[in-house]
């Protein structure tokens, strides 16, 4: 198989955590007998730096031609104090705009070697986290009108939370759909007793349930679900949410699970083509350092490899040596044990020597 692949490394850690990335794939594609082909793209503060733009249409023109999509990070406080329109981080709407990918998907899986790594109570680990949220990603108050303007003297600014009856169904069959292979359980979280555009989502799901009878739908206040999970994480199987919600609840979601840099994440719309991603951030402070985890974005990667190439085994070759070199007890310094007795069974290990010993462990039983 030969699939052309856009590389956006972009700002921080990214560069490094994508190299660890593509290692892991070169490594695949030789075992398996494909070829994937790299087309580097320019976005966020690097492409600020470069073409005094985010995401210029050239970039985003390579990511449309590609077969997916694979990012790292973007953003840094170097460019907090651009206008809204010349952030790093509108660039990345304004790819996911483009890409018209509007379902995020993130895992909330706990690893089992890193169960002491949660800051939940062992108890409540033990019981299993295992779930899955979906978000919208192109609707909602990211992308609706924003404004400063002066009123009375003083400055107020608004943002629009908008949702269309269209963009609810769609991000709600998804969520449908994922349940439906999974454990057929869906959650539908909002704030439908203050926000009309809340109150929409829960009509449109509530109809949709009609079509899934196998599926057993929950209804979830946003507020509630933020405490729900980390009170009893393994009362859901998956999430279904509108966009900033869906934000806040997965980076929480992730912490859960030990650290938020083993979280990958993919963004689908009507084609197979996809932007994969790991949750965290950019992490300027680190960049440069050789101790960030790459074990998200080449996890995002296996998920590109499942979900968009259809390469199932491939993905699984990289998720088994993800869990081998966990169990030999390598980790990086944000799931290295504090404990200094559970340290005696631990290795540290820098950004690049994780990347390597994935890769090599790649195809060994």
């Amino acid at each position: 198989m030969n699939k052309n692949i856009a590389v956006i490394r972009g700002d921080g850690i990214g560069p490094e955590i994508v190299e660890q990335a593509i290692l892991v794939l070169n490594k695949t594609a030789f075992l398996f007998g494909h070829t994937f082909t790299y087309v580097d793209v320019d976005m966020g503060g690097c492409a600020i730096d470069k073409w005094q733009d985010p995401l210029p249409q050239a970039m985003l023109d390579k990511c449309l031609s590609s077969d997916s999509v694979l990012l790292g990070a973007v953003g840094g406080s170097k460019w907090n104090r651009l206008p809204g329109e010349m952030r790093p981080e509108k660039g990345l709407l304004r790819l996911r705009q483009g890409m018209k990918v509007y379902s995020n998907n993130r895992p909330a899986k706990i690893w089992p070697q890193l169960s002491d790594a949660s800051p939940l109570k062992p108890a409540i680990v033990e019981k299993g986290i295992d779930f899955i949220i979906v978000r919208e990603l192109t609707g909602g108050i990211y992308f609706g009108e924003h404004k400063t303007e002066e009123e009375a003297g003083q400055k107020k600014a608004t943002d629009i939370l908008t949702y269309t009856e269209k963009e609810i169904e769609r991000i709600g069959r998804i969520g449908f759909e994922t349940a439906r292979k999974r454990n057929k359980k869906l959650c539908s979280v909002e704030k439908s007793n203050v926000l009309d555009s809340s109150r929409l989502w829960k009509e449109g799901l509530h109809r949709l349930a009609a079509e899934y009878p196998d599926v057993e739908l929950s209804d979830m206040l946003v507020d509630n679900c933020a405490m729900q999970i980390v009170k009893d994480p393994s009362q859901f199987d998956v999430i279904v949410t509108e966009n900033m919600f869906g934000d806040i609840l997965s980076d929480e979601a992730s912490m859960i699970t030990g650290s938020i840099g083993m979280i990958p994440s993919s963004s689908l719309g009507e084609t197979t083509r996809g932007l994969y991603e790991p949750i965290h951030g950019s992490a300027p402070d680190i960049a440069g350092t050789d101790t960030a985890n790459p074990i998200g974005t080449v996890l995002s990667a296996a998920m590109m490899l499942r979900y968009s190439f259809d390469l199932a085994k491939e993905a699984d070759a990289i998720e088994k040596a993800v869990s081998h070199v966990l169990d030999a007890g390598c980790r990086t310094a944000d799931i290295f044990p504090a404990d200094a007795e559970k340290q005696k069974s631990c290795r540290k290990v820098g950004c690049s020597e994780m990347g390597r010993l994935i890769a090599e462990q790649i195809g060994k039983e």
